[in-house]
């Protein structure tokens, strides 16, 4: 079972990956009537109500994910800070004092900053070979956004850029310590936070509102890209942990340079082939890493869709449907034993040195 929830970590992640990625050329055609941080905004905006819309619908059908909970609040609250407020007003700051090239390789630091957070602060297990793999993801989206030279810059954008990346990697680890609770209902307050506080500083900052197509346009590009892009990436930090998804999720700039090679014709660079072969290498590393030990699970009691695998030996009151997967309280009892994981949610427990 262990295997199949790799597999499904992986498939969200990559999907979350491919959404995200393939708004990059669609909001270059959206650019040139909308400000980036009024876009940014309404794209949030459109996450948040397609995914509290969709939400509300699944739930009224079948309740087969855990609500958020009063416990889950101090970490949602700091996502959504670190996330959906102070990052994107960083990254507006960085951008305004910092070349687009150069920009776009700092950006880069999101997933390094994210792992380094996620093995020092949250007990989470690399490996060589997953190190390995995460750098070869990492150099090839490198070169994926390079465009040749950077030029000149200040200091001081450069570090605005990277403080937005720590933001996000922080954003990113929080996240995943509620991510045991309905992705969707995580992904629409994210979005809908994110989206308020980015679009009135869009409004702002341009000025006047848009025209109502690009408005629309943009909403709807939102739920699609950054919405469901959301939901998953929720999916996977719940089976794969923080660092694992991060890597993978950065496949996101290979599907913006490919789209950007369908989408407006651009051309097929030596940095895009060297950056798409990194990128290969990295990911199959990565899902080859293997972490096997013995392991000590202690007694917890929380909520979350699950099936009966081997984590899962519960008994059910009467007015339990015996379903799966669903969703209800559950106890796990304390139990020791080996077998080959990652650090999702039940597996997030110190190494030794």
């Amino acid at each position: 079972m262990t295997k199949a929830l790799e597999s499904r970590g992986i498939g969200s992640a990559l999907i979350a990956a491919f959404l995200f990625g393939i708004s990059t050329p669609i909001a270059k055609g959206l650019l040139s009537d909308l400000s980036p941080q009024l876009l940014a905004g309404l794209f949030y905006l459109g996450s948040g109500i397609g995914l509290a819309g969709l939400w509300l619908l699944v739930r009224r059908k079948a309740a087969l994910e855990a609500s958020l909970t009063r416990r889950d609040l101090p970490s949602l609250s700091g996502a959504l800070f670190f996330g959906g407020i102070l990052g994107p007003v960083l990254l507006l700051i960085g951008l305004e004092r910092t070349f687009a090239s150069m920009a776009s390789l700092l950006l880069n630091l999101e997933a390094v900053f994210t792992a380094i957070l996620a093995w020092t602060l949250f007990h989470e297990q690399g490996g060589r070979k997953f190190t390995i793999g995460m750098g070869a993801i990492l150099v090839g989206s490198a070169f994926i956004s390079w465009q040749g030279s950077i030029g000149g810059s200040s200091l001081f954008g450069p570090l605005a850029v990277a403080a937005a990346c720590l933001c996000w990697a922080i954003d990113n680890n929080l996240t995943q310590r509620i991510s045991s609770s309905d992705p969707m209902q995580i992904g629409a307050i994210k979005g809908l936070v994110a989206g308020v506080v980015n679009t009135s500083l869009g409004i702002v900052l341009q000025n006047a509102w848009p025209a109502a197509v690009w408005t629309v346009t943009s909403l709807f590009v939102g739920f699609f890209c950054y919405g469901l892009s959301i939901m998953f990436f929720v999916l996977s930090l719940r089976n794969l942990g923080t660092a694992r998804t991060a890597a993978y999720f950065s496949f996101a700039p290979f599907v913006g340079a490919v789209g950007g090679l369908l989408i407006w014709s651009e051309p097929v660079t030596q940095f895009f082939i060297v950056g798409s072969l990194a990128m290969g290498i990295g990911v199959l590393l990565c899902a080859t890493q293997r972490h096997e030990h013995l392991h000590t699970h202690v007694t917890i009691y929380h909520a979350h869709r699950h099936i009966h695998d081997e984590h899962h030996q519960h008994q059910h009151s009467p007015d339990q449907v015996d379903r799966e997967p669903y969703s209800h309280p559950h106890l796990h009892s304390k139990l020791a034993h080996s077998h080959a994981h990652h650090p999702d949610i039940h597996h997030r427990h110190r190494h030794e040195k």
